[in-house]
């Protein structure tokens, strides 16, 4: 079950990805391992890019959302590939600058800045703060004036749209610890706020509706109310947003009976229905941006275990344990996320054994994946969890003091090591 064209079978029955060896990845860069495809990252970069400047107005631009993948060494990939750069924390500016990446290009995004926050981003050049709430408002616009400049901002609403994806990952509904609603009229007021601002230039709106989105239809309808916002205020204020941010969320396939998502014909389908929409209301297309973030880097990666053990508890169930799990991982824990499982030591060799993949964790709900089938495991074969590129590393930790795992990026059949294994000593360097 090869769910995307990067992964391969090597003619002594190893999987493969992005043309290199995973038994010869493991070997060199030892288990867990996260492998990152950067020719799978960077066309998937290329989609959106090239879907956005065909579809949408001058300025349209795709920002990777940081909190799906966060490491220096993307970056540099990102600025290449003409991204602009979604980030929610100093950490995630930080790391992006220091992986030399344009701090104008960055829009930081969050629901609790700090003054802290808002003073470090503002004294590193941070092109555009996504504002939440009204408090930011009025700390942004004066620590904006503290420094005579004026800050690039766009307002978050929550249009009260439900796209019946995870309840966790729901982020549109009004009841929802993000943005302002727009149907209670507190949005309305928000506006108003910051267009009396004098440090603040409001250039639009965001919304975020959610993640794992398969098709273009939620998108849409968030534009629909949107565009009735937007009028609304252009005839209260005169105000013309230039910009509309309607966040991430296209899906993508962690398992055979997930659709694949149709990208640039979803972008497509919405750049139609949006110009429908300013044109019935005689309104200017505005540019829009698009955070992806999992469907950027969930299919670019995967993550490589070793067997240790197998038990089978007669009359229940059997356990086949890796040197991982929800350290790494911590998605099935939390959503019960689906995976793909592959024995990538033994691909040539038919799956047979039942059982649940668990973790080295104390932990009864250190389980990576349930009822897989593989060819009867033994200690020391190779495994691969796919489309583990978003949301493993970045939500990883040193649960039970384990060192967290090395980052490997492919390329043109070639690796590199792009963040080293943690060592013992990493775990007790801030330790006084």
């Amino acid at each position: 079950m090869l769910l995307y064209d990067n992964l391969s079978v090597t003619p002594q029955g190893h999987l493969a990805v992005g043309g290199v060896d995973t038994v010869d990845l493991a070997r060199q860069f030892g288990a867990p391992l996260y492998v990152v495809d950067e020719d799978q990252l960077r066309a998937n970069c290329r989609t959106y890019v090239q879907a956005l400047a065909e579809a949408m107005p001058q300025g349209s631009m795709p920002l990777f959302a940081g909190k799906a993948l966060c490491f220096k060494g993307l970056y540099p990939i990102l600025k290449e590939e003409g991204m602009g750069a979604d980030v929610v924390s100093p950490g995630e500016i930080y790391t992006a600058l220091a992986g030399g990446f344009p701090p104008e290009r960055l829009y930081f995004h969050g629901n609790n800045k700090t003054d802290e926050d808002i003073a470090y981003a503002l004294d590193s050049g941070v092109g555009c703060f996504i504002v939440d709430n009204p408090q930011e408002l009025d700390r942004l616009d004066e620590a904006a004036g503290a420094r005579g400049i004026r800050q690039r901002v766009l307002l978050r609403v929550t249009p009260g749209i439900d796209p019946h994806t995870l309840q966790a990952i729901n982020t549109g509904r009004i009841d929802c610890q993000f943005g302002v609603p727009i149907e209670t009229g507190q949005a309305a007021r928000f506006v108003a706020a910051a267009l009396g601002k004098e440090h603040l230039e409001v250039e639009g709106f965001h919304s975020h509706i959610g993640s794992q989105i398969f098709e273009a239809e939620p998108f849409c309808d968030a534009v629909d109310i949107l565009l009735d916002f937007a009028q609304a205020m252009r005839t209260a204020h005169g105000f013309v947003a230039r910009t509309l941010n309607l966040g991430g969320g296209f899906g993508v396939r962690y398992v055979e009976s997930d659709p694949m998502v149709d990208i640039p014909g979803n972008i497509q389908a919405l750049a139609q229905h949006l110009k429908q929409g300013c044109a019935a209301k005689d309104y200017p297309v505005p540019r829009i941006l698009l955070e992806p973030g999992r469907s950027i880097v969930a299919n670019a990666g995967l993550t490589l275990y070793e067997v240790g053990g197998v038990k089978t508890i007669e009359g229940y169930r059997s356990y086949v344990t890796v040197n991982g799990g929800m350290t790494d991982n911590p998605r099935y824990a939390l959503y019960q996320s689906p995976y793909t499982v592959l024995p990538a030591s033994r691909m040539g060799e038919e799956g047979d054994f039942l059982c649940s993949l668990a973790g080295r964790c104390c932990e009864s709900g250190d389980l990576v994946q349930e009822n897989i089938t593989l060819p009867q495991p033994r200690r020391g074969d190779l495994l691969a969890v796919l489309t583990t590129g978003a949301y493993n590393f970045s939500m990883a930790s040193n649960y039970n003091r384990l060192c967290r795992p090395a980052l490997v990026l492919v390329r043109g059949g070639q690796a590199r090591l792009a963040v080293r294994r943690q060592t013992f000593q990493d775990l007790v360097a801030c330790d006084l």
